[in-house]
């Protein structure tokens, strides 16, 4: 199959740190299963600066065709050359865009992308322009369950076309094993970078004062110096490579990030992989794929809520500990990257 995958939300080069990967994700993961894929990025150009994203000139970058705008897209867009059997779009300017070609295609959304259909300050515009895209698509991609949920209590006539689209780890990262061997010395991870909406401040809080509890946290941003000011106790690393995290949470029992405003969270099924205790925000983005008791632990990000979960992790019986490692280890078997690709293959096949 050819595809044309359309998103401002992807790294252009290889060294580039600040733009996720997830969506690179996908589509080398539908190269490895044998479909053809290119790449276009339309970059708004104000949005570059104003989000302190990296600005490269337009042009083609190693198969990835990076187009700049200054104005949102007027006018249809010339049809692509190629003949692509699907479009698949990603973030508010990557569908905008392709509703603009007049080829069949899915739309992915995103947190943005929610934002964008609910600020007042994108009513009179973006809002209606989006709507149409949105109503145009064969399908809808949705990110996380969350995001199902919340654009469906928007627009409930999606319902039908609408699909849940997870990312997938790496299957070479799973590990089994059952974390919190030594009940005095347990060993908590949060891992972010450091804004507001991560809640950090929320676990440096919960955890202070308490007995066998050991907190690390790796990540950097401008909160950092306010962020070590209220815990002397903790241990910063900064940031590391994925690597290094990696090998973090493999020496850890207990990952924790409360954050809220998350499309889903790749940091979360990274912890699972490694076999740490995950817990996430409750009612956000890895809701629904952590399952609260089950396979991990939902909180509230308020540093009340946290510590009282955190004790009650510790006081839990062996077997109680076993039994959820072993239903976390079995749902991240299930989100890897080969199996969440077939997944949005097999959804797109619905369509064609």
């Amino acid at each position: 199959m050819k595809i044309l995958f359309i998103t401002d939300l992807f790294p252009v080069k290889e060294n580039e740190t600040a733009t996720p990967r997830t969506l690179f994700d996908f589509v080398e993961g539908w190269k490895l299963l044998g479909h053809n894929v290119d790449v276009i990025k339309p970059n708004f150009i104000f949005n570059s600066f104003i989000r302190k994203k990296p600005f490269y000139k337009q042009g083609n970058y190693n198969g990835i065709l990076n187009l700049n705008f200054w104005l949102p897209f007027l006018g249809k867009m010339p049809e692509p050359k190629e003949n692509y059997d699907i479009v698949i779009a990603h973030m508010p300017s990557g569908i905008l865009y392709a509703d603009k070609l007049g080829l069949p295609f899915i739309a992915g959304v995103h947190n943005s992308d929610l934002t964008v259909l609910t600020n007042p300050a994108y009513k009179f515009h973006f809002k209606k322009r989006l709507e149409t895209a949105l109503q145009n698509a064969k399908a809808i991609a949705c990110r996380s369950y969350i995001i199902q949920k919340k654009l469906l209590t928007l627009y409930p006539g999606f319902r039908e076309k609408s699909f849940v689209a997870p990312s997938g780890v790496d299957s070479r990262i799973i590990v089994q094993r059952t974390p919190i061997q030594n009940r005095d010395r347990i060993k908590v991870l949060t891992c972010a970078n450091f804004k507001k909406r991560k809640n950090i401040d929320k676990v440096i809080e919960a955890i202070k004062g308490l007995e066998g509890f050991e907190l690390t946290v790796i990540g950097d941003g401008a909160e950092r110096s306010a962020l070590e000011k209220l815990d002397p106790g903790v241990t910063f690393t900064g940031r590391l490579s994925n690597h290094d995290v990696l090998a973090r949470m493999r020496d850890s029992d207990i990952f924790i990030l409360p954050s809220v405003g998350e499309t889903f969270g790749m940091v979360y099924l990274e912890a699972m992989a490694s076999g740490c205790i995950t817990i996430g925000t409750k009612g956000d983005g890895i809701d629904g794929f952590i399952r609260d008791k089950q396979n991990g632990f939902l909180t509230l990000p308020v540093s009340t809520e946290i510590r009282k979960l955190l004790l009650n992790i510790k006081n839990m019986d062996d077997d109680s500990l076993k039994v959820l490692s072993y239903n976390s280890f079995n749902t991240i078997k299930q989100l890897t990257q080969t199996a969440v690709c077939e997944h949005y293959l097999q959804q797109i096949f619905k369509i064609l």
